[in-house]
Order: structure tokens, then sequence, then C-alpha cells
């Protein structure tokens, strides 16, 4: 059984570690916890990894938040992946800082990452991890906010918030996501 786990961000260093790029934060996160690295492959960086007879690829996609559908369904269709197989992480700036949130589909919530690959794939049936990045910013400063980077205070609070998000990898592809949201949407 194959999975694919997408962890939207944008590349480049001015976006590195940016409220927006928590995806390729928690993936990042994953992958040394797994020691795996990631490879430059078409549309994303791509890391594969085996759990209990099911191998997981991780993909960070390189086409830019707004254009992720792109490299989601490439890399379905590739690897021959289910829909049902997929989780992608998203930031979301509608929950308090370090909520996590997982649903197996939804609207975009106005998240243009997941615009595109609803788009791209003609509907948002597939499984998701919001993680909270709060909305602290004054009336029309979002685009700032979301592209900036943490405070100190802040990246204290959440890196344990991200290691548990990278958990939940794992429990979507061994338990399936309605025993992942439940032990995990109030943790």
């Amino acid at each position: 059984m194959k999975y694919l786990v997408a962890g939207l961000g944008n590349i480049g260093e001015e976006y590195a570690h940016t409220r927006h790029n928590i995806g390729f934060d928690i993936l990042d996160a994953y992958a040394r916890a797994s020691n795996i690295t990631f490879e430059d492959k078409r549309y994303a960086f791509v890391a594969t990894h085996s759990v209990k007879g099911r191998t997981i690829i991780l993909i960070k996609p390189t086409t830019y938040m707004n254009l992720s559908g792109k490299a989601v369904n490439y890399w379905l269709q590739k690897e021959k992946i289910p829909v049902e197989n997929l989780l992608v992480i998203v930031d979301d700036i509608a929950l308090p800082l370090g909520t996590i949130r997982i649903r197996s589909k939804g609207s975009d919530g106005g998240h243009n990452g997941l615009a595109h690959i609803n788009e791209v794939l003609g509907h948002s049936n597939y499984a998701r991890l919001r993680f909270g990045i709060g909305n602290n910013f004054p009336k029309g400063a979002q685009v700032e906010y979301v592209l900036g980077k943490w405070s100190e205070e802040e990246w204290k609070l959440i890196q344990p918030r991200i290691s548990i998000a990278a958990e939940v990898i794992n429990s979507f592809v061994l338990s399936g996501i309605e025993r992942t949201m439940s032990a995990y949407n109030n943790k």
C-alpha cells in the first residue's frame, strides 16, 4: 500500500521557516525522525519511507503554494496512489497557534494551495492536516503575516506541536483517517 503526504510551502530561502511553510517544516521533522532525506525530483522534493509494509511518499512541492495541485496530482498519478491515501499538510490562520485539526475532506478555507489542489483534482475529498498559525495581524496585513517568520516565542511554542503533527503521518497510514482524527484533533 502506498500513501502520498504533501506538506505545502514555498521554495526558496526567503520562505524558509515562515508560517506559510509549516507543511515543509512538519515533513522535515518527520524526515529527521525517520532518518530519510529529500531529493529534488519533478515538481517536488521527494522522500520515501516504509512503515510496517506501507510505503509513504513525502513531497514538498517546488511549484510554489498557489500551484500545489500540479505536484500533488503528478505524484498521485506517477505512483498510482488512490486519493483516499493522500494527506495534505497546510497552515491555517483560522486556527489558534499550534492547533492541529485533521479532516477527511472539506473546503479550501481560503487557502490558495488547497484551492489549487481542489481545482486540479476536481474535488476536495482528501485528508488534510491543518496547523494553526493564529491570526495575530492587523487588518490588511495577512500576506505579510503568513509569509513572515515565526517569532522566537512562537517557535518555542510550536516546536513540540510540529513533532506531534509529524506523528499524525504514521497514524494516518497505519490507523486510517477516522482513528487519527479521534486521536489527534483534541491533543
